[in-house]
């Protein structure tokens, strides 16, 4: 793991010498090993390459973003993920990151988890600075997390169909169950709430324009959450779905049409469009909303999936010796290493 080195000099008995020590800084976390997940009986292994050119259907492909801020949450999913996989071997994870740090955080999977299949690619920043503009969050504007746009970009052709996940949840439940839904018609599937009011998501400049509500007309008002999608990659390229998002991100760029950062365009896209999955596989929320982070209870019913979306994270305030009730559900997959108060070094 690299870190940042200051030179930090002392001076002593002035002017006759000075002292110069190196203190070391790390920003990243360390974890501990994660055990080894073998597949069952019922599994065929098959490995993957990413110079295959076939799909292979008995593979699981998840995607997830990769950062130092995130980092804690990334691995406590991944180890949920493989907890509670049926077959973890066949379980293939595609990180996005960005270059900075991008050495120190392949050394941090590999030595979490050893024996995972997974591939890190490279996301130019630049290719979305340009078209973000500011929202109610400052985490919401930051351009990994705009990733998922180009994730048919991104991930090699054989791939052609990923679960996305964002970096603040764990998976309480197979993911095989997940991956094996029928997408039919659809570019995306995800859990969707039907009876959402669109109004809340734009802009007054949005809903004055004809031409711009007019994207919205005869869709039903469904609202889903992009940190969990079922995405056929193959369709999205076919469609060319990533030109239309970023349309819109220009438009919002010169005229402001909306205020929630990257979601506002997967609606205007996708919006009644969606292949519904149950709700169980986003119990989103967890986080509390955008600006205050408060507690918030699960939504009623069955769960496969706990999502931390808002501004509150489990591990923060775990730290912070002020937990929500339900960061106890998230706390049995941090790998986190906690540094003893005590060095006996």
């Amino acid at each position: 793991m690299s870190s940042l080195r200051l030179r930090l000099c002392l001076l002593l008995l002035l002017p006759i010498a000075i002292s110069c020590v190196t203190v070391t800084l790390t920003d990243l976390p360390a974890f501990r090993e994660a055990p080894a997940f073998r597949n069952g009986r019922e599994c065929s292994r098959t490995a993957w390459s990413p110079s295959d050119r076939e799909h292979n259907p008995s593979i699981i492909h998840i995607a997830m973003t990769l950062d130092a801020i995130y980092l804690r949450g990334s691995v406590a999913g991944v180890f949920s993920v493989l907890q509670h996989a049926s077959c973890p071997e066949n379980v293939v994870f595609h990180f996005i990151a960005t270059h900075r740090r991008s050495a120190d955080l392949r050394r941090i999977i590999s030595s979490t988890f050893p024996y995972l299949t997974y591939q890190i690619y490279h996301f130019d920043p630049n290719l979305v600075r340009s078209k973000i503009s500011s929202s109610i969050r400052r985490a919401l504007d930051q351009p990994l997390n705009y990733a998922r746009i180009y994730l048919a970009d991104l991930l090699p052709i054989a791939v052609r169909r990923v679960i996305y996940f964002d970096s603040d949840l764990v998976v309480v439940d197979d993911v095989a169950k997940l991956w094996r839904i029928d997408l039919r018609r659809h570019v995306v599937g995800a859990p969707e709430y039907c009876h959402a009011n669109f109004t809340n998501y734009f802009t007054s400049r949005f809903w004055s324009s004809q031409g711009y509500k007019s994207a919205l007309k005869d869709r039903k008002p469904c609202y889903f959450n992009t940190g969990v999608m079922v995405i056929d990659l193959g369709k999205w390229r076919e469609r060319r779905v990533t030109v239309k998002l970023e349309t819109w991100m220009r438009i919002q760029k010169r005229h402001r049409i909306y205020e929630l950062g990257s979601l506002p365009p997967f609606l205007l896209v996708f919006a009644g469009d969606v292949e519904p999955v149950e709700h169980r596989w986003n119990q989103h929320g967890l986080g509390g909303d955008n600006l205050e982070g408060l507690c918030r209870n699960l939504h009623p019913g069955p769960v496969s999936l706990l999502h931390w979306s808002g501004k509150g994270k489990p591990w923060l305030r775990l730290d912070s010796r002020r937990p929500c009730p339900l960061d106890s559900l998230w706390a049995p997959y941090d790998l986190f290493r906690y540094s003893p108060l005590i060095s006996d070094s």
